[in-house]
């Protein structure tokens, strides 16, 4: 990219730097298992196998995939810190202010991390399409990955959509993890493996059945660590989703169950700064209310529901025994 701009390549290991460096790549390893799974491979027998190549390039895609949304999440959310670092958005800003540029550097910082957010978008394209993939797995697992796109943006518009118009209706909450996260992070990626592998409809059904569940109960354990977790874990300021006025499950369970008081005052403290004093007397209306525990027990059941699913599937006992384990790691209550 310097031919086109020493400004592009600039932004480019901007780019590379927030995908490569924390994360977890449960999307890829999801996707992964999936394929393994429905193929009926051991794990040994997977990295062998003549297309392993290809598919671990095309499920890799989903990194960058992932970067377009965070990059775009944490302008959305007015975020200035991601994995304990600077959000991209803020780098630009800060790059914008030391050099002495005109215009305003949050504009600048902005507008900058929009463009490299869709250039991930693009090249995720790119990545999956030009894996190495025969045209029959391609074409199967192009129509999950065309799905998930579409459901991952238009479960953010929901979000955003009803924080502006304060819906914190459990019913909106529930359609925003659902296609927001729940479908972008476990179903499709597992769906995809799986459509690269060719799988049986039985198993593509069992599987997404998986993903949904456990898709879910993982927005659950972030929406409660937003508000509850430790910033030394989360990388983000302790209470957060208060402050900028997410409309959780959490938050909608402590709304439909709380006093008139505890919900006028819980209402009239999100989306607006918040001192640590006021964020913990939002905490003590929540855990007086009860949707704390109740977020708990919902998390316990989706993912119990989730490990059932697999009993329906033809898969390999290691892809099983890889899936039941990651249901149960990537919802534990992190302090």
């Amino acid at each position: 990219m310097h031919k086109i701009s020493p400004v592009a390549e600039e932004a480019l290991t901007v780019l590379t730097n927030f995908t490569m460096t924390g994360g977890k790549r449960i999307r890829p390893t999801f996707a992964w298992l999936g394929w393994v799974g429905a193929k009926q491979l051991t794990f040994e027998e997977s990295v062998v196998h003549p297309d392993a190549h290809a598919v671990m390039h095309a499920v890799s895609s989903l990194e960058l995939l992932q970067s377009c949304a965070l990059i775009h999440d944490d302008i959305i959310d007015s975020s200035a810190t991601r994995r304990g670092m600077p959000t991209v958005h803020e780098q630009f800003k800060l790059l914008h202010s030391a050099q002495a540029w005109h215009g305003h550097g949050e504009s600048y910082g902005h507008s900058v991390a929009i463009l490299i957010g869709d250039l991930a978008l693009s090249w995720a394209d790119d990545m999956f399409v030009e894996a190495g993939l025969s045209a029959d797995q391609r074409d199967r697992a192009w129509l999950p990955w065309r799905e998930m796109r579409t459901e991952v943006v238009c479960g953010q518009i929901m979000d955003v959509t009803a924080e502006a118009q304060a819906d914190g209706s459990l019913l909106t909450a529930d359609r925003v993890n659902r296609y927001k996260t729940a479908a972008y992070t476990v179903e499709r990626p597992l769906h995809i493996g799986a459509a690269l592998a060719g799988a049986s409809e039985k198993t593509v059904t069992a599987l997404r059945t998986f993903g949904r569940d456990l898709g879910v109960a993982f927005q659950l354990r972030d929406d409660e660590l937003g508000v509850f977790g430790d910033p030394e874990v989360t990388g983000k300021p302790s209470g957060d989703d208060l402050r900028e006025g997410k409309r959780t499950t959490l938050l909608a369970l402590a709304l439909e169950n709380t006093s008139e008081s505890d919900r006028a005052e819980l209402e009239s403290g999100l989306g607006r700064p918040l001192t640590e004093v006021e964020v913990d007397r939002l905490r003590g209306i929540i855990r007086k209310s009860g949707a704390y525990e109740q977020v708990q027990a919902r998390i316990d059941d989706l993912v119990s529901s989730a490990v059932g699913s697999l009993a329906h599937a033809d898969l390999s006992e290691d892809a099983k025994r890889a899936l039941t384990t990651m249901a149960k790691t990537s919802t534990e209550r992190r302090r």
